[in-house]
């Protein structure tokens, strides 16, 4: 899956992924990380969630990382917030108050960006790469991340050959065997969402699990 099928996606505004609120369990699941005020939280894929603006929120400072630089400018505006442009290496960045969002390639990301993020959030970027894609993801964040970051993780989980992915379905298994052996992988929870997603219902999906982690770096 190329760059240019999630800006052509973002240029005719599919953009089902899209959650016009913040995610019930960023609210419920977030404070299991305890982190402390001003930490930075890295937020990978992050298109123009809203989930964004809560983090900041709360405290924290956050950087997010998209691909499509009308996502992008579509947050800020719809944040209502005048962004300060700026570049720097293969990043155009966008930073209002708490907030940055580095627009560009997530593999182009090194540790020194990161090298001051406590937590990650993920909740759309691991579901929506194909299985290749998905282990240079998690292998490119392990070795850049910070050994005190800790991550909360959100996936899909349905039997596959029933619909075409993005979003892909992914199983404990698959999280174990990319993460598990630099983080330890903790199941928070598990809870049938079918009913309420009527979009991926009507194409025929039988369930569909919602699965939280949180991952932290083994000692």
């Amino acid at each position: 899956m190329h760059e240019d099928f999630w800006l052509q996606r973002w240029a005719r505004n599919e953009i089902g992924f899209h959650l016009g609120m913040v995610h019930p369990g960023l609210r419920r699941h977030w404070p299991r990380l305890g982190l402390a005020p001003g930490a930075q939280v890295l937020v990978p894929l992050c298109g123009k969630s809203v989930d964004l603006a809560w983090l900041a929120e709360q405290g924290y400072r956050v950087l997010g990382v998209e691909l499509s630089e009308k996502a992008v400018e579509a947050f800020f505006a719809e944040q209502q917030l005048d962004a300060e442009v700026s570049q720097a290496g293969p990043f155009k960045i966008f930073r209002a108050g708490a907030l940055e969002i580095r627009c560009g390639d997530i593999f182009a990301l090194a540790a020194q960006d990161v090298a001051d993020c406590q937590a990650l959030y993920d909740r759309a970027a691991l579901i929506a790469l194909p299985p290749p894609m998905r282990q240079r993801y998690a292998a490119h964040l392990s070795a850049i991340l910070p050994n005190a970051c800790q991550q909360l993780l959100i996936t899909l989980d349905y039997e596959q050959s029933q619909m075409d992915g993005p979003p892909f379905a992914v199983d404990t298994a698959e999280i174990t065997a990319l993460y598990a052996a630099d983080w330890h992988v903790e199941l928070l929870e598990s809870k049938e969402v079918l009913e309420r997603n009527p979009r991926m219902r009507e194409c025929g999906l039988g369930r569909l699990e919602e699965r939280f982690y949180h991952l932290r770096r083994h000692a």
